[in-house]
């Protein structure tokens, strides 16, 4: 069989440097980590990532070649790249955060930003450099006929620039975000416009969460490109080479996720959530404070569902846990400051001294979001928009006879949407109601619908997941 590489931003490891300059290791976080982490092992796949901290720099620095299995650690093949912290900071805070991200979840508050100027050009430097010590990396490490599975927005330019140096090897790009429509897309300066494309289409695949995501990616290469699309193959043919454009879901390992779900942490977990807010039902919200996710306007309409059914007074609580994310740009700490606001705002109007209405919890806890999941009488996921989105899927698996009120505009909706309560995101009305109706549902209802989400949550696991891909470059 051909060796496997895998290629990203974060890998399955990170270090942390103490005071005393002993360096400890452990897991690393995020939605595609969990994902990949696993098969890459099973596989027996070389990963190539960036160092993010100090700590891993101190690491890759010990390791022979960056090779972190070389120097005795237990990670599997790993290769950790020591980027320059400046080039790092711009490729990955002010071009793949700021830049990509924002155009790929249409965040933009188009009156003031983006602003590309002088000082962007030399973002985009870095961001081309950052690229090409992956590609120059995925180079020297690949077999001849190796299969490349580049993932992700931050590497967007790696398989064009892998083609460059390495003809020989077959290469997968997939995009775990959403795909910008061409008129959002072309607010990008257009040889970074084209540049991004070309990036991508330097790949034999080109994957995506779900064919929506997929089209518009074929919708920009057409329209900013001019490349010949065939939609109903789903290929883009530019400058002589055809590349196929797959869908790939990325669903959960049920059974994985259950036996984590099943350990003392989490029942313990479990004991003290059900003793602080006792036998109230429980809306449940989990996410990063990241802008996509909508956390400001699911706080406004469960305030606004409080406001509406004075009869739930004292009977609901509303677990939300909000993990602070991407601290280092101010929109974020802005954010997080907004959604604290806003949470405080509904217990000066509704707590009493026997009912917190709310419970906010912004400090990353794993057990303890497993344990909200399993006690979920209704899961509120209301991104504004959302490449797939995993608390949708892990949600129903852990309490199947809890409602999920999801937005339209998660990429899980494609799946998820025909058994959720589905809303539009931006009306927060709409979401109290849904809210009201997902607490008010026949038990009979909720278990039919659960069990038929769970079903479509765990129906293409990680491991399928990629073996999907890894046969589609043959």
């Amino acid at each position: 069989m051909n060796a496997i590489l895998v290629a990203s931003n974060r890998g399955p490891v990170s270090f942390t440097l103490s005071e005393g300059g002993s360096l400890s290791m452990r897991r690393g976080g995020g939605g595609l980590v969990s994902g990949l982490s696993e098969v890459a092992k099973d596989l027996g796949a070389l990963w190539v990532c960036a160092a993010l901290s100090d700590g891993d720099r101190g690491a890759v620095r010990l390791a022979p070649g960056g090779r972190l299995d070389q120097a005795g650690y237990d990670t599997g093949a790993l290769r950790m790249l020591d980027i320059p912290p400046a080039t790092f900071h711009r490729a990955y805070n002010a071009v793949a955060n700021s830049t990509l991200w924002f155009v790929h979840h249409l965040l933009y508050d188009t009156p003031n930003r983006p602003h590309f100027d002088a000082r962007f050009r030399r973002e985009w430097e870095s961001y081309q450099a950052y690229n090409e010590a992956f590609a120059m990396a995925l180079a020297e490490e690949a077999p001849h006929g190796a299969r490349v599975m580049v993932q992700d927005y931050h590497l967007s330019l790696v398989p064009a620039m892998l083609r460059g140096e390495r003809p020989d090897l077959r290469v997968a790009h997939f995009s775990h975000t959403p795909w910008a429509p061409p008129e959002y897309f072309s607010l990008l300066p257009d040889d970074v416009a084209a540049e991004v494309l070309e990036g991508i289409l330097g790949a034999d695949h080109a994957g995506f969460l779900t064919a929506r995501w997929g089209g518009a990616f074929m919708d920009c290469c057409e329209t900013v490109l001019g490349a010949r699309v065939e939609r109903a193959s789903r290929t883009v043919t530019h400058e002589g080479r055809t590349i196929r454009i797959g869908t790939h879901s990325l669903g959960v390992d049920g059974k994985a996720l259950w036996a984590r779900a099943s350990e003392p942490d989490v029942e313990s977990h479990m004991a003290a959530l059900r003793a602080q807010v006792g036998d109230r039902r429980l809306i449940v919200r989990i996410d990063r404070t990241e802008l996509s996710k909508n956390i400001v306007r699911g706080l406004a309409a469960y305030r606004e569902f409080l406001s509406a059914h004075p009869e739930w007074h004292g009977r609901v609580t509303h677990l939300a846990f909000a993990y602070p994310s991407r601290h280092d740009l101010p929109e974020y700490r802005e954010y997080t400051a907004a959604v604290q606001r806003c949470a405080k705002e509904i217990e000066d109007e509704y707590a009493t001294e026997d009912w917190d209405p709310l419970i906010l919890n912004v400090d990353d806890d794993y057990p303890r979001s497993l344990a909200a999941y399993r006690l979920a009488d209704v899961l509120l996921v209301n991104p504004i928009r959302d490449g797939m989105n995993l608390v949708a899927k892990e949600g129903p698996i852990l309490s199947p006879g809890s409602a999920l009120v999801l937005s339209r505009e998660a990429g899980a909706a494609a799946e998820l949407g025909e058994h959720a309560v589905t809303v539009n995101p931006y009306d927060v009305s709409a979401t109290a109601a849904a809210l009201h109706e997902g607490l008010t549902m026949p038990e009979a209802e909720r278990a039919r619908r659960g069990a038929l989400l769970a079903g479509a949550a765990t129906a293409l696991p990680p491991h399928r997941w990629f073996a999907e891909q890894l046969d589609a470059l043959g």
